[in-house]
């Protein structure tokens, strides 16, 4: 046994050192392998590692810059900026958001709506850096978080600039509005090649004058060099490159004027452009109703985006530049130019109007019954005759009447400044060809020329080409770019850029027509259809009152407005100029199922007209008929004195 037991020992012994023999192998091996790694990190990846260690030690933080400022042609401001704290939330480095946020409620008041925008803007923003749950926060509640902040990992408090519009709704389709970067923004970004110079920002223009000048307004983005620590948090600041603040932007606007054409249209629908004739400056820029920009500086609440976007008044469209209304009666005075410049008709031409013009067993009737008698080319548009525009458009041709007026810029975008403009229709034959498929449909039929002659039919234009229009033929063919900006200023170098006058084309007119006309439409405001509301201005002016159908009545039938609903209505529209030697302001106005020019339009540039040539405020006993209210027995002398 004891021999057994010894041979036994040997070989556990001999196993043993084997085990040894090994694991001490393994174990200068592993030692051999990690030399070798720590000789490639420290040697041969030396420089690489250590790049990234001071990468991670060194965060590049964006500095977004101060937005420029907008403002009146006065230096009146119409668009600021003004810093408050935000709460906001870094999605990547929060694990739980709705627990989050629960927490976050007891220490800072958010509500529901802060919710909402907060969930919207998660599921429109996916890689965005960081989201606000709150803004504008007090002092009291920056302190209570502060107090708080180690329990709430990827949540800060940041100072951020807002946009603020103090006029509110006046000139908002002019301004217009910022709101957060989405998708689409930041894919035309990357088209202009600027999106590394929105690297923090958070907001750009998106409507009016603000999206139309966003890299103007934008300035450039600073960066700031921060050493961090193991936990992200910033130790100290290392270098620092200053944004620089956006350009300002000064426009030929003038706030005063704006605010009372706004004031004029009261709560009536309809848009407003006054232009200087000589120079394309934007005096005046209406469309009503408007919205409250200051809305959308947070990103707009659910119930007030609904109301904007629901309601059947439409104050989002830009109505000045978007909008498309047949031009009534206010085309005949360019009808009588193109028959004096293309020899269809002369100073003297004259026909007996009886209320009506027949065409192919047609009976189009003047807005007058019985007619005008007596009516020459002058006569024409002082008291508006419809007849003798019926025949003069079957004698002219569609396409005589197009080329003529495409001169002046119907149915093509004019180039203002601002962003949406609709092209608007200006008919003839190869148009229709090609807005219609059918063959039967695209041909067109003389009758249909018929009512072209008085702004009806296809005629279809915005509110701009009919401003432009206006003061191409104030200004004798010479057709002036409209524009909003007068000048941008740099504050960095003190540069001022001045947007120049852009001189488009000068339409070769006969002097003699164009006095002739002009003498017309001073006519029409001293005793045809205008005399009402110009005939005691104090100051020479040309003008023409216009009605526009909304709908079509059928042959034989009297149109009765107390008998049609509102927005079936006829347009209220009215052009002037003044003054009539060395017209200063050129204007378009248009009161949407306002009735007859005389009575809504009209009393609106009068008064637009009065505080611009005389410093005159509007009385408060003339509001109503500012906004198209008329007085007891007015109704029957407004159908004495138009007949638009």
């Amino acid at each position: 046994m004891r021999l057994g037991e010894l041979k036994n020992h040997e070989r556990e012994l001999h196993l043993f050192q084997l085990r040894i023999g090994f694991a001490g192998f393994a174990v200068l091996a592993a030692f051999a392998l990690l030399f070798a790694r720590f000789i490639h990190l420290q040697v041969v990846q030396h420089d690489a590692y250590a790049s990234k260690a001071e990468e991670n030690r060194i965060s590049i933080v964006p500095i977004a810059p101060n937005r420029g400022l907008i403002l009146d042609r006065n230096g009146v401001v119409l668009a600021r900026n003004y810093s408050a704290y935000t709460l906001e939330i870094f999605p990547a480095k929060v694990r739980d958001l709705e627990r989050t946020i629960q927490e976050l409620e007891e220490v800072v008041e958010i509500q529901a709506k802060d919710r909402t925008r907060f969930r919207k803007l998660f599921a429109e923003i996916r890689n965005a850096e960081s989201l606000p749950i709150r803004t504008r926060l007090t002092d009291e509640e920056v302190a209570r978080f502060a107090a708080n902040r180690y329990r709430f990992p990827g949540v800060e408090i940041k100072a951020r600039l807002f946009r603020q519009y103090p006029f509110g709704e006046v000139a908002s389709h002019v301004i217009g509005y910022i709101g957060r970067i989405n998708q689409k923004d930041q894919e035309k970004l990357a088209e202009l090649e600027v999106e590394a110079n929105y690297r923090g920002t958070d907001y750009i223009g998106k409507s009016g004058l603000e999206a139309s000048y966003q890299q103007e307004l934008h300035g450039t983005t600073g960066f700031e060099q921060v050493e961090i620590d193991a936990a992200g948090r910033g130790i100290r600041t290392l270098a620092r490159t200053n944004a620089e603040a956006g350009n300002n932007v000064t426009l030929t606007l003038d706030i005063k004027l704006q605010e009372i054409a706004e004031a004029a249209f009261g709560e009536r629908r309809g848009a407003l452009v006054a232009i200087e004739p000589s120079s394309g400056s934007v005096l005046a820029f209406v469309s009503k109703p408007g919205f409250d920009p200051n809305l959308f500086v947070d990103g707009i609440d659910s119930a007030s985006w609904a109301e904007l976007n629901n309601s059947p008044d439409r104050p989002l469209i830009n109505r000045a530049i978007a909008g498309i209304y047949p031009p009534g009666s206010t085309f005949k005075p360019y009808m009588a130019m193109a028959a004096l410049e293309l020899g269809k008709r002369t100073q003297k031409s004259a026909i007996n109007d009886p209320g009506y013009f027949e065409f192919g067993g047609r009976r189009f009737r003047d807005s007058k019954p019985g007619g005008h008698g007596h009516v020459d080319l002058y006569k024409s548009i002082v008291v508006s005759s419809d007849t003798f525009y019926y025949q003069l458009a079957n004698d002219m041709g569609i396409d005589a009447i197009a080329d003529f007026m495409g001169k002046f810029g119907f149915g093509a975008k004019s180039g203002i400044d601002l962003e949406g403009e609709a092209t608007g229709v200006l008919p003839s034959q190869e148009w229709k060809q090609r807005r219609f498929r059918r063959p039967e449909q695209q041909k067109w039929y003389a009758g249909e020329t018929i009512s072209i002659g008085i702004g009806q039919g296809y005629n279809a234009y915005t509110p701009i080409q009919l401003a432009v229009a206006l003061a191409t033929l104030a200004a004798n063919g010479d057709m002036y770019r409209p524009r909003l900006a007068s000048h941008i200023d740099n504050l960095r170098t003190g540069e001022r850029r001045q947007i120049e006058p852009a001189l488009l084309k000068r339409i070769p007119l006969k002097a003699e027509n164009i006095e002739f006309v002009k003498r017309a439409m001073a006519g029409v405001n001293k005793e045809g259809t205008g005399a009402r509301s110009f005939g005691s201005a104090q100051y020479t002016n040309g003008g023409k009152t216009g009605t526009a159908q909304v709908i079509g009545m059928k042959q034989n039938e009297k149109y009765d407005e107390r008998k049609v609903a509102e927005r079936h209505r006829d347009h209220s529209l009215f052009i002037v100029f003044a003054p009539l030697e060395s017209p200063k302001i050129a204007l378009f106005a248009i009161v949407e199922n306002g009735g007859f020019g005389a009575r809504a339009a009209a009393p609106i540039a009068r008064t637009v007209l009065d505080y611009y040539l005389l410093g005159k405020l509007p009385e408060s006993s003339t509001a109503g008929d500012a906004t198209g209210a008329l007085k007891p027995g007015a109704a029957a002398l407004e159908e004495e004195v138009e007949s638009d």
